[in-house]
C-alpha cells in the first residue's frame, strides 16, 4: 500500500468499517505483542498513517534546515520561530528549527544522517510499549538511534519556554546525562487533535548487547518491575527494586559520575521539577574493547572526542560545541597506564601560560581564570564508541546513563498528590516529593549504587 493510500484513510470518505477492521486486527495482535517492549509498526498497525506522516513530516523539515543552515549565533527569533509545511493530508509545524539545529551540529550530527534516520524508507519505525504510566506514545527510529515521544501541549510550551537555559545549561557542561531534544513539531489533521511530539537522542544506543535496562527514581512505591523470563527476548525496562543487591562498577570514574548528578540535578530543581528518571544499562566489555581504551591512538582520539565532540561549522569563528573550548585555550587528556594494574590515570594539562607544575610532586595547578572554567565544566574522557556522551565504561562492564523525562512540574496539584502520599504511605519513599528532596534522593542512590 502507498503512502498516498494511507494518508487518504485518514481523510474524507474513509469508510467507518475500515477503521474498525483495522482497529480489531489490531486489538488481536495487540494482546500478542503486548511483551515483547519494542515492534515494527507494520501497515496493520493503529500507529502505521501517524508515523508515515511524521516520516514524510520530518523529511521536509530537515531539508529546510539543510536547505538554510542556522546562524553560528542564534537570535531571540530563532528561539519563538515556528515554520509551518503543507503535505496533501496533514499539516506540520516546526518550533524553533534553528535552535535544535544548531544543537544538533554542536553534537556533532550531520543533518543528512539525521534526515536519513528519521525518514528512511528502508525500514519501519518501532513502537516501544514501556510500562510507563504515561499517556505518551513512544516510537523509535528503525536503527534506534532517535527516540520520537508524543507530548501534551503543557509539556511542550514548558520545554521551549526553557530552551535557552537548557542550551546554556549543555554549554557550560558539555557532558551533561541531560537527555538531549533535538526536534518539537506538531501535526495537524483535518477533524483530528493536534498531536505534539519531540525527537531525542536515545540513551540506549546502539542497544545490540545490552544486557540489562533500568529506570531509576530512588524511591520503592511502584519501583519493581518483573523480569522477563531467563532466555527470552522480551525487552523489559527494569525499577529501583530490581537494582537492589547490585553495583554500578566505575571505580575512577566514579566522582565524576556523582558529580554530574549534582549538576544536572541542580539544574533540573532550578527548574522546579521533579518525577524525572534516571536511564541506566549496562552490557558486558569484550577484552578488546578492554585493551582498546588503553591504547595509545586509542587515548589520542578519545581526546580529540572529549574536548570537540562536535563538528566546528567551516565559517564558524567561535567553538561550536556546546563548552568546547577554542584551539589556544585547548586542553590536552593524558594518559598514563600502570602495566602492572592495566589501569589508566587521565591527566589534564594546558598551554604553558595557563599552567603551572612542579615536577618534583607532579601537581599541577591552573592559574588562568578561563582555563578553572574548563575545569569547571566537570569533563572526562568520553568512550570510543557511538553515542560517548551517554556511555561510561568501567573495569567489566559499559554503562548506558542518562536523565529523561524532565517535564513534571511541582505546582499546586503534586503538592496535593504529596501529601496524599505522606498519609498513605507512610514512613516509605514515593516519587512525588519538593524539587530539592527529589535532586538529593536520587544523587544519593548513585552514590550508594555505584563503586
Amino acid at each position: 500500500m502507498s503512502l498516498n493510500e494511507q494518508m487518504e484513510m485518514t481523510g474524507e470518505g474513509t469508510r467507518p468499517h475500515s477503521r474498525a477492521a483495522k482497529r480489531c486486527l489490531w486489538g488481536g495482535l495487540r494482546q500478542q505483542w503486548r511483551l515483547l517492549g519494542l515492534f515494527e509498526i507494520s501497515p496493520q498497525h493503529e500507529f502505521y498513517d501517524l508515523t508515515c506522516m511524521m516520516k514524510e513530516g520530518l523529511q521536509a523539515a530537515v531539508q529546510n534546515t539543510i536547505d538554510n543552515p542556522p546562524p553560528d549565533e542564534l537570535s531571540e527569533e530563532d528561539f519563538e520561530m515556528e515554520v509551518t509545511q503543507i503535505h496533501e493530508s496533514f499539516r506540520m509545524e516546526t518550533f524553533a528549527g534553528p535552535v535544535f539545529a544548531w544543537l544538533r551540529r554542536s553534537l556533532g550530527m550531520s543533518e543528512r544522517d539525521y534526515q536519513q534516520s528519521l525518514a528512511t524508507t528502508q525500514g519501519c519505525y518501532l513502537q516501544f510499549i514501556s510500562n510507563s504510566k504515561s499517556k505518551a506514545d513512544f516510537f523509535l527510529t528503525n536503527d534506534k538511534r532517535f527516540f520520537l515521544k508524543t507530548q501534551n501541549k503543557r509539556e511542550v510550551k514548558f520545554l521551549l519556554s526553557n530552551l535557552k537555559i537548557y542550551l546554556e545549561h549543555l554549554e557550560r557542561y558539555p557532558h551533561s546525562l541531560l537527555v538531549k531534544f533535538l526536534g518539537v513539531h506538531r501535526i495537524k489533521i483535518p477533524r483530528q487533535r493536534k498531536k505534539y511530539f519531540i525527537v531525542m537522542q536515545s540513551v540506549f544506543f546502539p542497544d545490540e548487547r545490552i544486557e540489562a535496562r533500568y529506570d531509576i527514581k530512588g524511591c520503592e512505591i511502584s519501583r519493581w518491575t518483573n523480569p522477563a523470563p531467563e532466555g527470552s527476548q522480551v525487552i523489559v525496562v527494569l525499577k529501583d527494586l530490581n537494582f537492589e543487591g547490585k553495583q554500578i562498577t566505575l571505580e575512577q570514574q566514579r566522582p565524576w559520575l556523582i558529580r554530574q548528578m549534582e549538576i544536572d540535578t541542580a539544574f533540573l530543581q532550578r527548574l522546579n521539577v521533579l518525577d524525572y528518571s534516571l536511564l541506566l544499562a549496562h552490557q558486558p566489555l569484550h577484552r578488546d574493547e578492554r585493551a582498546m581504551g588503553l591504547s595509545f591512538a586509542s587515548v589520542i582520539m578519545r581526546t580529540t572526542k572529549s574536548v570537540n565532540p562536535g563538528c566546528s561549522p567551516a565559517h564558524s569563528s567561535h567553538a561550536s560545541v556546546p563548552g568546547a573550548v577554542l584551539e589556544e585555550e585547548s586542553t590536552l587528556l593524558v594518559a598514563q597506564v600502570d602495566r602492572a594494574t592495566a589501569r589508566c590515570r587521565v591527566m589534564e594539562t594546558y598551554h604553558e601560560d595557563g599552567l603551572r607544575q612542579d615536577p618534583a610532586d607532579g601537581e599541577a595547578s591552573v592559574t588562568d581564570p578561563g582555563l578553572r572554567e574548563l575545569l569547571a565544566q566537570n569533563r572526562r574522557l568520553l568512550p570510543s564508541t557511538k553515542n560517548p556522551l551517554h556511555v561510561i565504561d568501567g573495569r567489566e562492564l559499559r554503562y548506558f546513563v542518562g536523565i529523561i523525562d524532565i517535564f513534571t512540574v511541582y505546582g499546586f496539584r503534586k503538592k496535593l498528590e504529596h501529601l496524599w502520599k505522606r498519609l498513605r504511605y507512610p514512613g516509605q519513599s514515593f516519587s512525588t516529593i519538593s524539587p530539592p528532596a527529589y535532586a538529593q534522593r536520587i544523587c544519593q542512590w548513585v552514590q550508594g549504587h555505584s563503586q
